[in-house]
């Protein structure tokens, strides 16, 4: 067997063992969902009141809700950007599929104005324990 065909077997065999850890990696760990919304100013106090509802009652009821965040661009308190973070992606399917989570879409439906949501690729995580 010459030179060639070895390297050729040997990436032929390398090579898948090579691609499996960062594919085992990338279906574990937290799926973090990234948000932007805009609320209509008149409806702002009715919103505020849904949305705090909703994410007391998932960190309360949810284990596999590790964090969401609200926070809104300064001058701007109608422009809001939401940091969700989820035990897996079933963790996150459950949450959709809440009681709580439906009557929060469903109150704030109207409420609305511009809605960008974004799924994200866990680039680097840090958080003291």
């Amino acid at each position: 067997m010459g030179l060639k065909s070895l390297l050729i077997v040997a990436a032929l065999i390398i090579a898948p063992l090579a691609v499996q850890p960062v594919a085992a990696q990338e279906a574990k760990g937290p799926v973090i969902r990234i948000a932007e919304l805009e609320i209509d100013p008149a409806q702002m106090a009715a919103y505020s009141a849904a949305v705090k509802e909703e994410m007391e009652e998932s960190i309360r009821v949810e284990p596999g809700v590790l964090a969401l965040y609200a926070v809104s661009i300064k001058g701007q308190p109608n422009h809001l950007r939401f940091f969700e973070m989820y035990a897996d992606q079933a963790a996150y399917e459950a949450h959709r599929e809440s009681p709580h989570f439906r009557k929060y879409v469903e109150t704030t439906k109207n409420m609305i104005t511009s809605r960008k949501l974004f799924e994200t690729d866990n680039f680097q995580l840090s958080a003291k324990r």
